[in-house]
């Protein structure tokens, strides 16, 4: 089902693709895993009773963190750590993760996008992984590659524009960059129009345990996007 290789690690996720991590990543974040989910969705606007969680959510977070105390949140802290040793600065380019839960903390609002993103940003806050969400009818080819983003590489950071991602981990396809802890590609992005969906969680350090995890990105899912799991891989 899934190969391993000398040089890279590669997670057999969804029919007929491979998640390939380069070396200077694993080097960079030894205790990596991933959790790779694939969905068939139907895909919406944000009902008012999925803002109402999103909303449960990031009050949750405001009860049980201090601004201070977010970015030494296991699972925020070890992408911090990983950003540290390919490069970047964290408090720059700050992982989504930590900047959702600045925002909710701060009771600075969040942005209501369509459904399937308000889940994954659910998902964000609450366990504190790095999360890529992707239109996989929109990727290129069947191989993604988690590597390190490139001094002047092209990259169009959703709401973001052009993203500088030297030193940031990056998943790549045939095409190039696609998703970032800091933000993901305009080009593979979730619309409403998104049928087929790829969540690939980035646990560079465990806090919510990755079954507990799936159990409440697939209850979310399901309720809300009428959600089928078909694929999932974990490493």
């Amino acid at each position: 089902m899934f190969k391993i290789k000398k040089k890279d690690v590669i997670l057999h996720t969804i029919p007929n693709m491979n998640i390939e991590i380069e070396d200077i990543v694993r080097a960079a974040a030894p205790s990596l895993a991933v959790l790779a989910l694939e969905y068939e969705i139907a895909n919406c606007p944000t009902s008012d009773a999925l803002w109402a969680e999103v909303e449960a959510a990031a009050a949750d977070i405001r009860a049980r963190f201090a601004i201070d105390q977010i970015n030494k949140r296991p699972a925020i802290a070890a992408t911090r750590a990983a950003y540290k040793a390919l490069g970047k600065e964290p408090n720059r380019y700050r992982p989504a993760a930590e900047a959702l839960c600045r925002r909710a903390v701060k009771g600075a609002g969040l942005y209501r996008v369509n459904a399937a993103v308000d889940i994954i940003n659910i998902l964000s806050m609450l366990s504190g992984y790095s999360i890529g969400g992707f239109d996989i009818d929109r990727i290129d080819g069947p191989v993604l590659r988690l590597g390190r983003g490139q001094c002047g590489e092209p990259y169009q950071g959703i709401g973001r524009g052009d993203l500088n991602i030297e030193g940031l981990p990056v998943y790549r396809d045939a095409t190039g960059g696609i998703g970032t802890p800091t933000s993901d590609h305009e080009r593979t992005k979730i619309t409403e129009s998104t049928r087929r969906l790829l969540i690939l969680t980035n646990i560079y350090g465990p806090e919510m345990p990755a079954d507990e995890y799936e159990a409440l990105a697939t209850r979310l899912l399901s309720t809300y996007c009428h959600a089928h799991l078909i694929s999932k891989f974990y490493t």
